[in-house]
């Protein structure tokens, strides 16, 4: 193939393994997982994770530069969600898998999906805690002021 039908773009390349490099820790693939299905609070991935949220936040920041996540603050807390990345994470999924099976000659890796539905629990159950402290300060009043 001559130079012009090579189609080589240097700055794709490098934000493309940027990205790579991003989601090639297992607590970062994880917290996209999560992610992927719903927007979460720094302190809800963390207990997800089982981490310290310091620990949490340099991950999320990690995945942040690589534009793989994007914050939203509310008040103090701020909330994170998966920037279009389902895909990505489905095709490493599929990557990972045995060759065999890549072929279509069996199930899905029994260890991804035992990650993928611990990571699903996982996330139903923060979220409903996330849910029920929420209504829980929705409820409370502030005591009036005298003047």
């Amino acid at each position: 193939m001559d130079a012009q039908g090579q189609s080589w773009d240097a700055a794709a390349a490098d934000r493309a393994v940027a990205v790579l490099k991003a989601v090639a820790d297992p607590s970062r693939y994880r917290l996209l997982w999560a992610l992927s299905q719903q927007e979460l609070p720094v302190s809800a991935l963390a207990e997800l994770l089982g981490a310290h949220v310091a620990a949490t936040s340099q991950h999320l920041a990690k995945l942040r530069a690589a534009g793989l996540v994007v914050p939203r603050r509310e008040g103090t807390r701020i909330y994170y969600r998966a920037a279009d990345v389902r895909g990505l994470l489905e095709e490493a999924a599929l990557v990972a898998r045995p060759a065999a099976e890549r072929a279509g000659a069996g199930p899905a890796d029994a260890a991804e999906v035992g990650v993928e539905t611990a990571v699903e629990t996982a996330v139903a159950h923060v979220s409903a805690r996330a849910s029920r402290a929420r209504a829980g300060r929705a409820g409370r009043r502030r005591p009036a002021t005298e003047h």
